[in-house]
């Protein structure tokens, strides 16, 4: 098949067998917008639900509403990366062709970075460890969380550091590719590409500051008795 018009960056990208979406881009954000709204949401509920009892929060306490953040966003997290980024490990290179939503959502995200369309090497296999690894690894953080496991805080810094390290060098690797891929419309560069993105860089380093002095609270407060006792 020849190479169809697209609307990506650069113009000259060849995309064969390019078939445009249906669906116009508000519906694709949308569609993730109410998504993530509802996972986020579903979090913060559940942690309110079990604040107080058996297995909730420590000692009885009721969670603080950034605990209960924190919760909905492992939750949005699990949903992003398992399906939304899993979608694109296993379907990159049908991508261009596809018509079905998810594909949508990706050509429509892919205006700011058009890397998604043409199976970039960095860009895939970062999205594959995303979506294998801290996809599942968020919702078992998300549980070690509602159930107040020891290892929740271990886990919840395993996670972010993933996310972090792998936004950085999504950052970096278009960068130093000039920003090339990217539509310069402010909605497309500074909404979807930096903005959306620099979520994912915000969130997981307060996450990991968080993490850390949770469990150095715990190695502190684990030493202390060993001190005593000399």
């Amino acid at each position: 098949m020849e190479t169809s018009a697209h609307p990506y960056w650069p113009r000259t990208l060849a995309l064969p067998g390019y078939v445009a979406g249906a669906r116009p881009g508000w519906q694709c954000a949308g569609a993730v917008a109410v998504a993530a709204a509802a996972l986020l949401a579903l979090g913060w509920a559940l942690g309110g639900a079990g604040g107080g009892a058996k297995g909730g929060a420590k000692g009885g306490a009721k969670r603080s509403p950034a605990r209960r953040l924190v919760l909905g966003w492992f939750l949005l997290c699990t949903g992003i990366h398992g399906v939304l980024e899993g979608y694109f490990s296993l379907r990159h290179r049908e991508l261009p062709a596809d018509t079905g939503l998810l594909a949508e959502v990706w050509k429509e995200y892919a205006k700011a970075d058009s890397r998604y369309m043409t199976s970039d090497d960095f860009t895939v296999a970062m999205e594959t460890v995303t979506a294998w690894a801290w996809g599942p690894l968020s919702f078992l953080t998300f549980l070690a969380l509602l159930r107040h496991h020891p290892a929740r805080y271990v886990l919840q810094l395993i996670v972010s550091l993933g996310q972090l390290y792998g936004d950085v060098l999504y950052f970096a690797t278009e960068a130093l590719a000039g920003w090339t891929h990217s539509d310069p419309h402010p909605l497309y560069f500074w909404v979807y590409f930096v903005g959306l993105n620099g979520i994912w860089v915000l969130v997981p380093a307060l996450l990991i500051l968080d993490a850390w002095h949770q469990l150095a609270t715990a190695q502190r407060g684990h030493d202390r008795p060993r001190h005593k006792a000399h």
